[in-house]
């Protein structure tokens, strides 16, 4: 549970005011992303306003897009994948769209981007074992067309994982 005052503490005056939100869905926003299964209840205790305004302001959020999911984390290493690997990609461009929809269906793929700089697509995945990043790389990354290079880096150790952005 966030008390009322880690609420307002993860509000400092040096956090940019966000577009379009008042303090009042900021703090809701700091509460979910602590703990997303939060009741309307509870929440509306915390932060002075009743059931029912809380939850017509978690759906005005969700319809608006700001809220885009609710999700669970779960612990890659508890459910037996113990390799985290990050990806740089370099790929030709007139195959970008279609080399990324493929690897956006891909199981393993936690997160992909298109980057700037050194390479096209920065991915991350998670797997079993060596063998089955292994099994990733050559039987479904390395076959697809305009593949031009692929980085890979192994995880050692996770300090921080941050799900969606910082409020």
């Amino acid at each position: 549970m966030m008390s009322k005052d880690r609420i307002d503490q993860v509000f400092s005056p040096e956090i940019p005011r966000m577009h379009n939100l008042d303090e009042i869905d900021r703090k809701i926003l700091a509460a979910l992303h602590q703990n997303s299964r939060i009741s309307y209840t509870e929440l509306g205790q915390q932060i002075g306003l009743s059931r029912v305004a809380v939850q017509a302001r978690i759906n005005a959020l969700s319809e608006k897009e700001v809220i885009e999911r609710f999700t669970v984390v779960i612990n890659p290493v508890k459910v037996g994948l113990s390799v985290s690997a990050f990806f740089n990609v370099d790929i030709e461009p007139q195959y970008l769209d279609e080399v990324a929809e493929k690897l956006d269906q891909e199981p393993a793929v936690t997160s992909l981007y298109h980057m700037t700089g050194p390479s096209t697509l920065h991915m991350h995945g998670i797997f079993a074992d060596m063998e089955e990043m292994e099994h990733f790389l050559l039987e479904k990354v390395y076959k697809m067309p305009g593949i031009v290079k692929v980085e890979s880096q192994l995880l050692l150790k996770r300090y921080k994982s941050r799900m969606g952005m910082r409020l």
